[in-house]
C-alpha cells in the first residue's frame, strides 16, 4: 500500500469505521424512540376505533408516560453530550505574529501535502506533535485571520476549511533541539492528518467521541443532592455504554486516519525523516533525564528554571559528548535550529517552562517569593546549596525530635553544632542498644520518651535522659510533649487520605527501651498495616535498614508531611485574573483543580529520603570544611565539584552506612577529600 492507492484506502477505511461510530448513534437515537413511535401507535389505534377498551387505555396512559420520560431523559443526555466541554491538553498558544517563519513552514508544508493547513500552533512541554480539534463552542471560535499565501488564495471553500482545521500542537523540545528541515519532516505525517480531519463524516464521529467523554466526566463529578446523584448515574451509565460501543470503531478510524496521512507524508523529506526519528528519542531522553534530575529539585524547593528548553540543548550536547552512540549528532549545531522560527523564543522558553512546572509538578500559576524563577547561571548556589543546607537541617532537627544527643564521640568540649560526626555516630551505634524500628506507620514524637542530650557524660552516650533539644532551625515550633500518646499527631503517609493518627490507640505503650514489657498486638492499631498499603511499602522498604535508620527515616517522612501540608495551599493558588505576559498557558482552555496532572516520579520510599539526607549533609560538610562547591550536571542533577572535578563513589559510601550501618567506606571515603565530620556545618 504505497503512494496515492495507499492515501485512499486508508482514509476509505477511517471513513468506514466514522460510518461505524455514527451508526451507533443512530441506534441510540432509534432506541430512544421506539417508545414515542409505539405511543404514537397506540393514540392513532385509539382515535380511530380499532384499539379500544378499558386495557388498551390504560396501556396507552402507560406507554405514553414512559415515552415522554424516555425521551425527557435523552434529550438530556444528547444536550450534555453536545455541550460538554471536551478535554484539552494544556499548551501555550504561539500567536502568528510571535512566529511568521514558523506558520510560513507549516503552511508551506500543508501547501505540500494538499492539506487544508492548520488553523493555529501551539506549544506543550513533551516530546510529542499531534493535531487538536478546538473546535467546540466552550473553546471559543478559531482565529480567522486571512494570509495572502493561503491555500484557497482568493476562493472562499479552503479558508472556510481553514478555519475550522485543528490546531497544531508541537513539543517544546523538538523547537529547541531539532534543526528547521529536521522539524518540517517531524511535522509532515502530523500536518498531512488535516487531510482526513477534514471530511465530515470523521469530524462528526470525532465530535461524538468527545462528547461523550466529556459527558463522562461530567457525570463523575461529585454531587451532594440525591437527584443529581440519580441524573448523573443515568447519564454516566449512558454515555459509557455509548463509548464501549464505541470503542473499537474509533480506534480503527484512528489508525486509518494515521495511516493516510503517513502514506501522504511519504513524500516529503521521507530520507531526512529517518534521520529526524533518531532526534525524537534523543530530545525524550534528554528531556526527561532535565525534568526529573535538573527541574524537580528546584521545584521542590520553590523556584522554577525558567529555560528548560535551553537546558536540554545542553544536556543533550552534554550526552553527545559523553556518550559513543551520540557522537555526530552535536555537529548539527552548526545548521540553524528551529527555535530561530519565533520571533521571541525566551519569552516562549519561559512560558513553556512555568507551564511545565504546573503540570509536573502542580505549581503556582504565577510569581511570588516563595515561588520564582532561577536561571541556570545560579543554579549551583540558588538550588543545589539551598536544597542540600535544608535537607541537612531537616535532618538534625529530626534527631533532636529523637533525643539524639548534638555532640559527635570524640568532639571537642562544648562542640554542640550540627556536625556530620554526629549522624555518623548515631547510624552506627549498635542495633543491641538501639530503639525498634520506626516504620511509615509510627510517630517519633510518641515512641521516643527518652534520649541523649549534651550534658550526658560521653562515656555512656546512650544514657536516656528526659531533657528534649529545640530542632536546628525551627524557632518557636510547637511540638507536642514527648512520650504523650494523647497529644494531636498528623498522619504519615499520604496526606490527603483521611484517617486516624497512629497515635490514637487504646492499648498502653511500653517503656521505651524496655524489651521485656508486653507489645500490644498488631490488631489494636486504630490503623492496621493490612489495610494501610502505603505504610505496608514503606515498612518492607525498610525492612533492610538499622532500627535507627528505620527511626530516622521515619521521622523524615513525617517532617516532610508536614512541611508539605503546610505548603500545599500555596501551591494550589487558582489562576489570577490579572494580566499577565504576552505568552502564558492558555488557562481558559483547561481544569487545573487536580495538580500535578502528570507528577514525574511517585512519591519517595523512607529509604530515598533517608539516603538524599545523609547525602546532603555529607556535601554540606564537604563545602564548609574541604573546600568543595556546588554545581549543576545537565544529566544528573545536583552534583559536588572538588577542585573543578566531579565528586565520585559517594552513593555507595551512603548506601552502605544507610543499609547496614557500616560508616567504614564513607568515612575513608570522606579521609581521602580532607572531610571532616566533626567540624560544625552552616544550615538554611
Amino acid at each position: 500500500m504505497t503512494g496515492i492507492g495507499g492515501v485512499e484506502m486508508g482514509a476509505q477505511a477511517a471513513r468506514s469505521r466514522a460510518l461505524a461510530v455514527l451508526r451507533v448513534r443512530s441506534r441510540a437515537l432509534a432506541v430512544a424512540l421506539l417508545p414515542a413511535a409505539a405511543a404514537v401507535i397506540l393514540l392513532v389505534g385509539g382515535s380511530t376505533g380499532h384499539l379500544a377498551g378499558g386495557g388498551w387505555d390504560v396501556l396507552r396512559w402507560v406507554v405514553s408516560v414512559l415515552a415522554l420520560c424516555v425521551l425527557l431523559a435523552a434529550a438530556g443526555v444528547a444536550l450534555v453530550v453536545a455541550r460538554s466541554r471536551p478535554a484539552v491538553t494544556p499548551t501555550v498558544t504561539v500567536a502568528e505574529e510571535s512566529a511568521p517563519d514558523l506558520y510560513r513552514m507549516v503552511r508551506d508544508l500543508a501547501d505540500r501535502l494538499d492539506v487544508p493547513a492548520p488553523s493555529a500552533i501551539a506549544l506543550t512541554p513533551d516530546c510529542d506533535s499531534w493535531l487538536e480539534d478546538r473546535t467546540h463552542p466552550a473553546h471559543g471560535p478559531p482565529p480567522a485571520e486571512k494570509h495572502h499565501d493561503d491555500l484557497a488564495g482568493p476562493g472562499g471553500p479552503a479558508r472556510r476549511r481553514s478555519a475550522a482545521a485543528p490546531v497544531l500542537v508541537i513539543g517544546s523540545p523538538f523547537l529547541w533541539w531539532m534543526r528547521v528541515g529536521e522539524l518540517r519532516a517531524v511535522l509532515a505525517p502530523v500536518v498531512a492528518g488535516t487531510g482526513p480531519s477534514a471530511h465530515p463524516d470523521i469530524a462528526a464521529a470525532r465530535r461524538f467521541i468527545r462528547g461523550l467523554d466529556a459527558a463522562v466526566a461530567v457525570a463523575s463529578a461529585g454531587r451532594r443532592d440525591p437527584l443529581s446523584r440519580v441524573a448523573c448515574a443515568g447519564l454516566g451509565w449512558a454515555s459509557r455504554l455509548l463509548l464501549r460501543s464505541c470503542r473499537g470503531h474509533a480506534a480503527e478510524m484512528e489508525r486509518g486516519v494515521a495511516a493516510a496521512a503517513a502514506e501522504r507524508a511519504q513524500a516529503v523529506d521521507y530520507g531526512l525523516r529517518i534521520v529526524a526519528q533518531e532526534q525524537v528519542g534523543l530530545a525524550y531522553a534528554g528531556w526527561d533525564r532535565l525534568l526529573t534530575r535538573v527541574a524537580l529539585p528546584a521545584w521542590r524547593m520553590g523556584r522554577w528554571p525558567s529555560r528548560l528548553d535551553v537546558g536540554v540543548v545542553a544536556a543533550l550536547t552534554e550526552l553527545s559528548r559523553r556518550d559513543r552512540l551520540a557522537e555526530g549528532f552535536a555537529s548539527r549545531l552548526g545548521e540553524r535550529p528551529a527555535c530561530d522560527l519565533l520571533e521571541e523564543p525566551g519569552v516562549m522558553d519561559e512560558a513553556v517552562s512555568l507551564l511545565a512546572a504546573r503540570l509536573f509538578h502542580g505549581g503556582p500559576a504565577e510569581t511570588g517569593a516563595d515561588w520564582s524563577p532561577v536561571g541556570w547561571e545560579e543554579y549551583p548556589e540558588e538550588v543545589v546549596d539551598r536544597t542540600w543546607r535544608t535537607d541537612a537541617a531537616r535532618l538534625h532537627r529530626v534527631l533532636d525530635t529523637l533525643g539524639v544527643r548534638r555532640a559527635a564521640e570524640g568532639a571537642a568540649p562544648g562542640t554542640d553544632g550540627p556536625t556530620l560526626g554526629r549522624v555518623l555516630d548515631h547510624l552506627t551505634t549498635p542495633d543491641a542498644a538501639s530503639p525498634a524500628p520506626l516504620t511509615a506507620g509510627s510517630d517519633p514524637h510518641t515512641a521516643t520518651e527518652t534520649g541523649s542530650g549534651p550534658d550526658t557524660p560521653p562515656a555512656d552516650p546512650d544514657t536516656p535522659t528526659d531533657a528534649p533539644h529545640p530542632a536546628y532551625g525551627d524557632h518557636g515550633a510547637s511540638r507536642p510533649p514527648y512520650g504523650d500518646p494523647d497529644a494531636q499527631q498528623p498522619p504519615y503517609g499520604d496526606l490527603d487520605t483521611a484517617r486516624p493518627p497512629v497515635s490514637d490507640s487504646g492499648a498502653s505503650r511500653p517503656p521505651y527501651g524496655d524489651l521485656d514489657a508486653p507489645r500490644p498486638p498488631y490488631d489494636d492499631h486504630a490503623t492496621p498495616a493490612a489495610t494501610n498499603p502505603a505504610a505496608a511499602d514503606d515498612e518492607d522498604d525498610l525492612a533492610d535498614t538499622t532500627a535507627r535508620g528505620a527511626a530516622l527515616a521515619a521521622g523524615l517522612m513525617a517532617q516532610l508531611a508536614r512541611e508539605e501540608a503546610e505548603a500545599r495551599p500555596v501551591g494550589a493558588r487558582a489562576l489570577s485574573a490579572a494580566p499577565g505576559p504576552a505568552a502564558g498557558p492558555d488557562a481558559a482552555l483547561w481544569d487545573d483543580r487536580a495538580l500535578p496532572l502528570l507528577p514525574l516520579q511517585p512519591p519517595r520510599t523512607g529509604r530515598e529520603i533517608l539516603t538524599a539526607h545523609i547525602t546532603a549533609m555529607v556535601c554540606c560538610a564537604a563545602m564548609d570544611t574541604a573546600g568543595a562547591a556546588p554545581a549543576l550536571d545537565w544529566l544528573d542533577g545536583p552534583s559536588l565539584l572538588f577542585d573543578g572535578a566531579r565528586a565520585a563513589d559517594l552513593a555507595p559510601s551512603v548506601l552502605s552506612l544507610v543499609e547496614t550501618g557500616d560508616p567504614g567506606p564513607l568515612r575513608a571515603w570522606m579521609t581521602e577529600l580532607g572531610i571532616r565530620p566533626e567540624k560544625p556545618v552552616r544550615l538554611v
